[in-house]
């Protein structure tokens, strides 16, 4: 249902690098950049930009936004956490069991914006 993700930016070469290394991955690519939007896809499904806002206004983070990223294993839940710590990014939750089961880990990229990587349980109930 999710065609696209846009999270602002204030420093887009900044957010490139983080987003480089994070959905790198998972085997996201750049499919698009100019100087103010870079956009990553896998080839499938939705995809997820970085923008300067279109209004020239600083960019900010919407308290209780957050973008989740399913991923099929824990093991990339964890990559993908470390490579958010590992560039810029802050701990908003290490990886681990939450809830109903299944693995999450949550982070800030350097502009603030919140970004869960999670596994869903094997039953597979919040895909």
């Amino acid at each position: 249902m999710i065609g696209y993700v846009t999270l602002g930016s204030g420093d887009i070469d900044r957010s490139g690098q983080f987003y480089d290394a994070v959905l790198g991955v998972i085997g996201a690519k750049r499919d698009y950049s100019n100087d103010s939007l870079i956009v990553w896809g896998t080839g499938k499904g939705a995809v997820l930009s970085i923008m300067k806002p279109f209004d020239g206004q600083s960019a900010s983070v919407g308290n209780g936004v957050m973008v989740a990223l399913k991923v099929e294993t824990a093991d990339i839940v964890e990559r993908m956490h470390a490579a958010a710590m590992n560039n810029g990014g802050t701990d908003e939750g290490a990886p681990g069991p939450r809830g109903r089961s299944g693995e999450y880990g949550y982070f800030r990229d350097p502009d603030g914006n919140k970004i869960c990587a999670y596994c869903p349980p094997a039953s597979g109930n919040l895909s």
